[in-house]
Formats: structure tokens, C-alpha cells, sequence
């Protein structure tokens, strides 16, 4: 069975960070890094060459694929941060109908300039995404 990709490394996320362009970008990486860590009380870890990521757990698809992920995170690319936050929540729709100007993928949010979502509804998100996953995937 292949291995899973995205993986925590050892690389400092500071210096990830630092590297990232535009500036604006980069700007708005360490203000998500700093609500990710303050909502999760998770320290920043990254994951594979661009996900920065806050906690983890183990899986298991159906198929029966397993590995750790990160219980949430985003990536800072060029034309739009990207968000992983496990949609199963309760109040999620909820949520992102709050949340402001965003696009969605499969299991992706995308935000092209963090001043067209609201903060605080993002913290939000993150809070319950965090409490329902833990309900199905408890910390140890």
C-alpha cells in the first residue's frame, strides 16, 4: 500500500512561512498560523512541503487505507489560501454561510484575501470542527 504524502517534517514553519510570496500571502499565513494555534492549542507543525498543519489523528477509509492527518491546517498558495477543516460539524453549514467570500473543493476552502472572510467566524469553525472530530477520533 502507497504511503501517505502529507506528512509532518521537521521543517520550521517560521522559515516555510518566510518563504512564502506575495507578501500579502505570507502576511496572511502567520495571522491563520496564530488563529489555528490559538483555536486548536495545537503547536504549528508542517506537513509535506506546504500544509501547515495543527494536530493530528489517525484514519481509516472504508477501503481500509489508513494513516495520521493533521485535524486541521491550510497552505498558503499563490492564488488562494487554502483550509482544511473537516466539514462533518454540526454547525458547519451553518458556518461557512457566516464565513464571507469563499470557494469550495472537495474537502477544501478557498480564500483569495483573508479581509473577504470574517475571523471570527473562522475561529469559530475551527473550534467545532476540532470538538466533532474529537468525538470521532478522541485524542489520547
Amino acid at each position: 500500500m502507497a504511503e501517505n504524502k502529507t506528512r509532518p517534517t521537521a521543517v520550521s514553519v517560521a522559515a516555510f512561512l518566510e518563504s512564502v510570496t506575495p507578501d500579502a500571502r505570507r502576511q496572511e499565513g502567520r495571522a491563520l498560523c496564530e488563529l489555528m494555534a490559538r483555536a486548536s492549542g495545537c503547536p504549528a507543525v508542517l506537513w509535506g512541503p506546504s500544509i501547515i498543519g495543527f494536530g493530528q489523528y489517525r484514519y481509516r477509509t472504508e477501503a481500509g487505507r489508513e494513516g495520521d492527518i493533521m485535524r486541521v491546517g491550510f497552505s498558503p498558495r499563490k492564488p488562494a489560501t487554502v483550509l482544511y477543516i473537516h466539514a462533518g460539524s454540526p454547525r458547519h453549514g451553518e458556518l461557512m454561510a457566516r464565513l464571507g467570500k469563499v470557494s469550495t473543493g472537495k474537502s477544501c476552502i478557498y480564500v483569495k484575501r483573508l479581509a473577504d472572510i470574517d475571523l471570527g467566524v473562522l475561529e469559530e469553525m475551527v473550534r467545532a470542527s476540532l470538538e466533532h472530530l474529537e468525538t470521532l477520533h478522541p485524542t489520547d
